[in-house]
């Protein structure tokens, strides 16, 4: 048992079902867990509940929100809450200046009100050790939703992945290996050359309006809007799009639906369809990272009590 958190004090705030998995790991390597939003939850073990985020902030050594972040109003993603839990400005004036905020997705309104206020805001989703690991179960999971939701195999299917990121690829090999014809849209030269050498189909996403009509699943992993109507008019209407990008997606799910293409969003899917798997890689990732911003931060404290002794 690793004790590499022996007396730290975390605050697990809100999530989904991984962060049941996620607290266990966390107390294993020595943390003690103060929890917000778990009220609904079977007991953990050791955990401790705290009545509010506002009580919660100046009692830890990090404060630990779900992947997903909150929504455009600061409310917190907290399946076992029996409140709305708010990241409002009360509470981010209370976070000690020595305290880390780490989050999956930060809105820019976030980012912004942490720059000012001089909060040390840590961004986990573009981890590559975070998001390459999380890719596995995105990729099985969006391929049991297209599975559930066509009336033909994958294997043999036209199956095209828009974006050869750190999920597309893991998605487009996945297809691949259960014998789907998969082509592979991205812009990079070298993504589309990685591309023709794993064996796909490389399209540049310049060209993909032409050549969209010959798919029969559709991957999209851009955060962006991809899928507009001038390209959906495009696709074939028996399609299946899964959209796998941030919401609101990259797909004009409004417009698919008045042309009868069936699109499915499917934002989180670590935690909805491998809790247990997702859980385990953020405790895999997360001492390492608290670690190094307490270090970090006391290193930074030090200096400037040396120089304010300097001055004296």
């Amino acid at each position: 048992m690793s004790a590499g958190l022996k007396g730290i004090r975390l605050a697990v705030i809100g999530g989904d079902d991984r962060e049941l998995y996620l607290i266990p790991e966390l107390q294993k390597q020595g943390a003690y867990i103060v929890g917000v939003g778990f009220e609904n939850a079977s007991p953990i073990s050791g955990m401790a509940l705290a009545p509010s985020l506002l009580d919660v902030v100046g009692q830890v050594d990090a404060l630990l929100f779900p992947m997903f972040g909150t929504d455009e109003r600061g409310i917190v993603k907290a399946k076992y809450a029996d409140k709305p839990i708010i990241l409002n400005k009360e509470v981010l004036q209370a976070i000690p200046a020595r305290v880390p905020l780490i989050i999956g997705f930060a809105r820019p309104a976030l980012k912004s009100v942490a720059e000012k206020m001089g909060i040390q805001l840590v961004e986990t989703k573009s981890l590559h050790e975070i998001t390459i690991l999380n890719s596995i179960p995105s990729a099985e999971g969006a391929i049991q939703m297209a599975m559930e939701a066509t009336t033909i195999t994958i294997h043999g299917s036209e199956s095209m992945v828009l974006g050869l990121g750190r999920c597309g690829w893991t998605l487009a090999r996945m297809l691949q290996g259960v014998g789907a014809h998969v082509t592979g849209v991205a812009r990079k030269a070298s993504d589309l050359a990685r591309a023709v050498e794993m064996g796909f189909h490389a399209v540049h996403f310049t060209d993909l309006k032409d050549k969209i009509g010959r798919a029969e699943i559709i991957f999209n992993t851009v955060p962006h809007l991809i899928l507009d109507p001038e390209m959906l008019e495009n696709v074939a209407r028996d399609t299946v799009i899964v959209d796998l990008a941030s919401i609101p997606g990259g797909t004009d799910f409004e417009y698919a639906n008045m042309l009868g293409i069936k699109a499915l969003l499917a934002p989180g899917l670590p935690g909805i369809v491998a809790p247990k798997t997702a859980g385990r890689i953020l405790a895999q990732i997360y001492p390492q990272l608290i670690l190094r911003h307490l270090t970090t931060t006391n290193v930074m404290f030090q200096s400037l009590v040396e120089v304010r002794r300097d001055e004296v």
